[in-house]
């Protein structure tokens, strides 16, 4: 099988099994700094990325901090596209290639917020859409209300391409953000304040983990 029809049954595969948005990432400019041992990462040039929509119903319940109703969403997505990158990798594998499955939400240091690798910059690489002021990946058609997860592999696959896009006027997450983290473009993002917050919130018991939700459920399509 060639590449395009590589990238057409995984794609049929991710579809059939639920997912929402699908892109392949070329990552060798990238997996330098994944967090990952260097003889697994060697073998690997290709990314996919696979996004799971959130329910517009649970981040409507949300205005200024996060809800239970919430925290219990995300989990259960997260858990969802686990298993889905799970089925998926069982494919590739069938087929004799390398299939590396990377979390939803595994975070290994929440400081500075490191994970084994950064869904969104895979995501942005996949042409999933780019990354707004929020600091998160938006889809045009969805805007951040999506989870992701990724498969390392070895598999040809055909790549997608990075949009060329942005927020242009949009500032709705600016005027949502309960920490003031957001600025006027990606780079002014302050970590420190947000991570603050997110620290607010899980003190004051209302999740119990690093999570908001605020921003995402302002930016919408």
């Amino acid at each position: 099988m060639d590449k395009k029809k590589n990238y057409l049954a995984v794609k049929k595969l991710c579809n059939g099994l639920g997912a929402d948005l699908f892109g392949v990432a070329d990552i060798r400019g990238i997996k330098k700094d994944f967090l990952l041992a260097a003889n697994t990462i060697e073998k690997v040039d290709n990314a996919i990325s696979i996004g799971a929509r959130l329910s517009q119903g649970v981040l409507s319940e949300i205005s200024s901090s996060p809800t239970r109703l919430y925290f219990h969403h995300y989990r259960s997505l997260n858990t969802f596209l686990d298993q889905l990158t799970l089925r998926v990798c069982s494919y590739i594998q069938e087929k004799g290639y390398i299939a590396i499955p990377i979390p939803a939400s595994q975070i290994l240091d929440w400081q500075k917020q490191k994970a084994h690798l950064s869904h969104k910059a895979v995501g942005f690489l996949a042409g999933l859409g780019w990354i707004g002021r929020n600091n998160l990946l938006v889809n045009k058609k969805i805007g951040s209300q999506f989870r992701l997860a990724s498969i390392l592999t070895d598999m040809p696959l055909k790549t997608d391409k990075p949009v060329k896009e942005d927020c242009k006027e949009c500032r709705r997450c600016v005027a949502a953000c309960p920490a003031q983290a957001i600025g006027i473009d990606a780079v002014s993002f302050d970590h420190l304040k947000c991570f603050e917050k997110l620290k607010e919130f899980q003190k004051q018991r209302l999740v119990d983990q690093y999570i908001c939700g605020v921003c995402v459920g302002a930016c919408h399509a």
